[in-house]
């Protein structure tokens, strides 16, 4: 009979990659899902003319709080990136002539919130699931 040493822990991780698609597709989501409560006309076209501000702000977000290091960390990634999100995407809206209404911003600071601050807690917690029953 012989010996095995064990198994290294694997530490599980999220590639950012797969992190930033998320991100992307929450956004178009909120986008999806304010045009369709306001029925609004040409989907798709719609979608991307509402969501491309807060894409935008989504990608300057990750380049400002430099969020493909750690891009589950919600203390200050995750608000930070929420926060330049709602911001650049509101100011986009106004620069190209779109209008940012209190009660729409209210609804995307909201949603938005809970879309990429709540992804990160639940993803968070799976990894940290997975990683303890990894050992």
């Amino acid at each position: 009979m012989t010996f095995q040493a064990p198994t290294p822990v694997r530490r599980v991780v999220l590639h950012p990659l797969y992190v930033l698609l998320a991100d992307v597709v929450l956004v178009l989501i909120f986008a999806a899902t304010g045009r369709a409560s306001h029925a609004e006309e040409h989907p798709v076209l719609g979608v991307l003319l509402t969501a491309w501000p807060f894409l935008t702000g989504l990608l300057i977000g990750w380049l400002a709080s430099r969020n493909w290091r750690t891009p589950l960390r919600l203390w200050p990634n995750g608000v930070l990136l929420w926060i330049i999100t709602v911001l650049a995407g509101m100011l986009l809206r106004i620069v190209s002539g779109r209008t940012a209404e209190l009660p729409f911003i209210m609804v995307a600071t909201v949603v938005l919130g809970l879309f990429l601050l709540g992804f990160r807690v639940i993803a968070g917690r799976l990894v940290a699931l997975r990683q303890r029953g990894a050992r």
